[in-house]
């Protein structure tokens, strides 16, 4: 018998006459998109091609990309074109194609602008202890996507949510993305997600980062991309809110995440395996 029933407070917002909705196990929601942005042509071409999939496959897509990636390994690799000019750059996204926008922030004067930009805003999993970052997050009332630090247990999360409902924003989801399980290497414990959500919020599987290889690649991180689906058949079956791919037309050629991130041509089937087990296990 599953866990995964509806929860007595579900998360939500509308765009564009289109509700999201986490928490009331209707549906669960997506957020995918490239690592980070590269180019404007890049991501306009995963955007509209993930608005076609999703669109045809009735599931809640949310673009997820970032504006800067303050946390690399190391300090020669990329990390974005600029903040204004990647914030222009999603900012024209947006309206071309006329979807929402998850982003993260790293700093707490990053917080306003990020609001501005985005109905999701993204704790990073090693700021996930950021008492300031996650305070200024939710004092602008947005959606906050936190993802679990990879040092904490499931149960942790709930003394890091409490900043947040603390601070007047009880709009959260809690994200897993691997524990650390020695050097180079993430594992996944599947309870964990029935943990978090015990906690009373919906959550969300990130199956990209959980698939990394920290510093594996002298200095820089590698990855296990075949294993993406894998995870997310799992946490599907287990029953989760919503679900996180990075996705890019040419994983190998990334500026960022590349060995992580699912080929752009592979996510339409992978898309409609996860819906057709979403609907075995919990469409009535």
């Amino acid at each position: 018998m599953t866990e995964f029933k509806p929860l007595k407070n579900t998360v939500s917002f509308d765009h564009n006459g289109q509700k999201y909705t986490w928490g009331d196990c209707k549906s669960f929601v997506l957020f995918s998109g490239p690592d980070i942005v590269e180019d404007e042509g890049m991501v306009l071409e995963v955007a509209q091609e993930m608005k076609r999939i999703t669109t045809q496959l009735q599931i809640p897509w949310i673009l997820k990309c970032s504006f800067d990636k303050a946390n690399r390994q190391s300090g020669s690799s990329f990390r974005g074109p600029g903040v204004q000019n990647a914030i222009q750059i999603l900012n024209n996204i947006k309206s071309k194609i006329g979807c929402p926008l998850l982003t993260d922030v790293h700093e707490t004067h990053q917080v306003e602008a990020t609001a501005e930009l985005a109905e999701v805003i993204q704790i990073p999993a090693f700021l996930s202890r950021q008492t300031d970052l996650l305070v200024a997050a939710a004092k602008t009332g947005r959606v906050l996507h936190i993802k679990k630090g990879q040092f904490l247990a499931p149960w942790d999360m709930k003394a890091i949510a409490k900043k947040s409902v603390d601070a007047g924003n009880s709009k959260i989801l809690l994200c897993e993305r691997g524990t650390t399980f020695g050097y180079n290497r993430l594992i996944n414990d599947m309870t964990g997600l029935v943990e978090m959500r015990n906690l009373g919020f919906p959550v969300v599987m990130d199956c990209t980062h959980s698939t990394q290889l920290p510093g594996a690649n002298d200095g820089t991180s590698g990855g296990r991309r075949h294993m993406v689906p894998v995870l997310a058949r799992a946490a599907i079956a287990v029953g989760v809110d919503g679900l996180f791919f990075e996705t890019h037309p040419n994983p190998d050629q990334a500026l960022c995440d590349g060995p992580t991130s699912m080929p752009l041509k592979d996510m339409e089937n992978v898309l409609r395996n996860l819906k057709n087990i979403w609907n075995t296990h919990f469409t009535n």
